[in-house]
């Protein structure tokens, strides 16, 4: 199938990108591990090649991606000088089991998107992020950083800080890598972006693999059956899952960047400390911090944690403090290199810093425990399995297992029990207070508490599964306990992906047909500049990424960079439940759900929804979409025509219960007459009414009270409205 032929197209093409520069920067003594490296190298070099075309101005992606082909070639060719192609083969044969994992996590990963589709599109169980990356994207394939046409130059509502462009915008304050990736690779493939989103999400989980390998391997000493194990485990867990299933790459590359850091970092610490010996590492950590500046800036100031509570703590026991000096400007000195050629990401670093304070950005997660730090949740979303105190016997069981090992370690091996603490505690104390303070001041700061856990999970899983070591004991309980647990936690993993399996199959959110049509209105000349009146953020989002060559305004400040502005655009997009009827040419049918009308047009009002609607919904896989009122629904009129406007309203919906609803204009005397709406969806039509030049507000009411919709649903119900048209006579 096409899904799977892509996705390992795209591994494929990250991993040629990597190959050479992981030859060239893998230190001396680990050269033969190379292949640790392919992925974030591939990734970095990508993203670099990206931001060096968008400062030489050059026109997109799509003019010069095939031609940056030469850069990796050239890079790999180097690579088998300094290694032999003998040493390269048997270098990646030793990695053939983690391989192995890493295609087959990639199947899993992809197998929901190909049920949910027959061709290559982007899903989501809710986030809007995806369309997000692909706008930026289409900017860096499309666009040179000079241009200012369309909606890239519209300083009202792109502006952010002290970015006024939309270029400048994923630059200097978005996530610029992940659109990186998916403008190069998708003018090597030939994808559009919308195409390519979810694929490079799993793609990155899988290709993390062998870094988090690396990690249990290298940092932890786990044996290389063990450390295969592990790494399974991350491709399986609904940690890494939730990232794919809500289309989050960022908090994917700041994970590997993070585990490099990590690594280079103590394995520095644990040999012969020279700037010599530095200097082999300066590669793998100038990779590291370019990968994070690209992605998470904002993790600069936390990615060292594990690495520096490491070896601080081994200073506080030696009094080595002028080692510790020179290991902190070694590994340092990388991030001053990286920090030059990302200039524009560090000064848009306290810019990004404000945005966080200013937004809530983000949903209520619920709080991991200690089996929901090994993946034992309920999947999509990440709910305890609290049946029957399960919860509570599997944190028990992971927790005291935990414990137990560190107490055995710490009589044999202090170093090793020193290492897992430094990497897990420090981290796990930032999320605990993340999910205390959300809880306490009623914000998503549980969100910002999973994205910590999410970018250190590759240093803290491994940590994590401590407890593994008590299979070296001679007692066969702790041998039995070790094999047993191993047993539940893989168990549970791959019932959550099941579970996530299941959801993304029929996903709620999916870039299909009727909006992959909106791309024919940049092909319409006479349409200048749209507002976009669609009511679901999700599809005004897609929307934006698919006609950036167009001026659009928004009625509501839709995401960072899209702000809430004057209406000024020669077209309304429509793409809710509300349709103004205009006669000939006025009104463009793009789709059954989206149309185009002119506000320039003699006959034109605007409607737009007021208060009393609940949010649109549909049925996955469904082109159907609805809306609930509650009571009294208004709807805002425009009339911009110095003299009264007649309209007509027709209604295609059904009520909650038999019920009677009138339209009505506030301040008007008198009402249209009554209609009758039962349980069946039905047509009906409205008298005329007739509204003043202006503003004014006309009520879709209910002559009957609203009624629970019962079923744990906290609604209060009246009318469900499948379509409302409103006709200018």
């Amino acid at each position: 199938m096409i899904h799977f032929a892509a996705a390992f197209a795209l591994l494929l093409h990250a991993s040629f990108w990597g190959a050479g520069l992981a030859m060239l920067a893998m230190p001396r003594p680990w050269r033969r591990f190379w292949p640790v490296l392919i992925a974030p190298a591939g990734l970095v070099l990508q993203s670099a090649v990206v931001w060096v075309g968008a400062y030489a101005n050059l026109p997109g992606t799509n003019r010069y991606a095939l031609w940056s082909e030469a850069i990796p070639l050239v890079l790999l060719a180097l690579g088998l000088g300094r290694r032999g192609l003998r040493s390269v083969y048997s270098d990646l044969g030793r990695f053939g089991v983690v391989w192995a994992a890493v295609g087959a996590c990639l199947m899993l990963l992809v197998l929901p998107l190909a049920l949910a589709s027959k061709g290559l599109t982007t899903i989501s169980l809710g986030s809007n992020d995806a369309a997000d990356y692909a706008a930026g994207a289409r900017v860096l394939m499309e666009f040179a950083h000079a241009d200012r046409g369309g909606f890239l130059g519209l300083t009202e509502v792109v502006r952010v800080h002290s970015v006024d462009n939309f270029f400048d915008y994923w630059l200097r304050l978005n996530h610029f890598t992940p659109a990186a990736l998916l403008a190069l690779n998708g003018s090597v493939l030939r994808c559009p972006p919308h195409e390519l989103a979810s694929l490079l999400t799993m793609v990155l989980v899988a290709f993390s693999l062998p870094i988090v390998f690396w990690v249990a391997r290298a940092v932890i000493g786990y044996s290389g059956v063990v450390s295969v194990v592990v790494a399974a485990v991350y491709g399986l867990s609904p940690i890494t899952w939730y990232a794919v299933a809500h289309v989050a790459p960022g908090q994917l590359l700041a994970a590997q960047a993070i585990a490099l850091l990590t690594w280079a970092g103590i394995a520095l610490w644990r040999g012969r400390l020279t700037w010599r010996r530095g200097a082999h590492f300066a590669g793998v950590l100038a990779i590291g911090y370019a990968l994070l500046l690209g992605s998470y800036n904002f993790m600069l100031v936390l990615c060292l944690v594990p690495a520096v509570a490491y070896a601080g703590g081994q200073v506080l026991g030696s009094g080595e403090w002028k080692r510790l000096g020179t290991w902190t400007l070694i590994l340092l000195a990388p991030l001053g290199v990286s920090a030059v050629f990302f200039a524009g990401r560090v000064a848009g670093l306290l810019e990004r810093f404000q945005l966080l304070r200013e937004y809530d950005f983000g949903w209520r997660i619920p709080v991991l425990g200690p089996e929901g730090w090994l993946g034992m949740v309920r999947g999509p979303d990440l709910r305890a399995w609290e049946s029957g105190g399960l919860r509570w016997l599997l944190a028990l069981g992971v927790a005291g297992l935990l414990a137990w090992a560190l107490v055995r370690a710490g009589r044999q091996g202090r170093r090793a029990a020193w290492t897992v603490t430094a990497l897990a505690v420090p981290v796990l104390l930032g999320y605990a207070w993340l999910e205390g303070r959300g809880a306490w001041l009623g914000t998503n700061a549980s969100y910002d508490a999973y994205k910590l856990f999410a970018v250190f999970f590759p240093v803290l899983l491994p940590a994590l599964c401590w407890w593994v070591t008590l299979r070296r004991s001679h007692r066969l309980g702790e041998w039995l306990a070790v094999v047993a647990v191993t047993a539940v936690v893989i168990g549970f993993n791959f019932i959550a992906c099941g579970m996530f399996v299941v959801s993304l199959a029929k996903p709620p959110l999916i870039v299909d047909g009727e909006l992959r049509q909106l791309r024919r209105v940049e092909a319409m000349a006479d349409v200048n500049s749209v507002n976009l009146l669609v009511p679901d953020m999700w599809s005004r989002l897609w929307a934006n990424a698919f006609l950036l060559h167009k001026g659009q305004y928004f009625l509501t400040h839709t995401y960072e960079g899209r702000l809430n502005t004057p209406l000024r655009g020669e077209w309304d997009l429509e793409g809710g439940r509300l349709a103004l009827k205009l006669p000939g040419d006025a009104r463009r049918q793009i789709t059954p759900r989206f149309a185009l009308v002119n506000t320039r047009d003699r006959q034109y009002v605007r409607v737009l929804p007021g208060d009393g609607w609940f949010v649109e919904e549909m049925l996955p896989n469904s082109t159907e979409r609805w809306q609930w009122t509650s009571g009294d629904a208004k709807l805002l009129v425009d009339n911009p025509h110095d003299q009264p406007v007649t309209l007509s309203c027709r209604l295609d919906g059904h009520s909650f219960g038999e019920r009677d609803v009138v339209l009505e204009v506030d301040g008007a005397a008198g009402s249209a007459p009554a209609i009758h709406l039962g349980v069946e969806r039905r047509l009906v039509r409205f008298a005329p009414i007739t509204v003043p030049p202006g503003r004014s507000t006309v009520r879709l009411r209910s002559v009957q009270p609203t009624a629970p919709a019962g079923a744990g649903d906290p609604r209060q119900l009246a009318i469900c409205v499948f379509r409302l048209e409103i006709e200018v006579p």
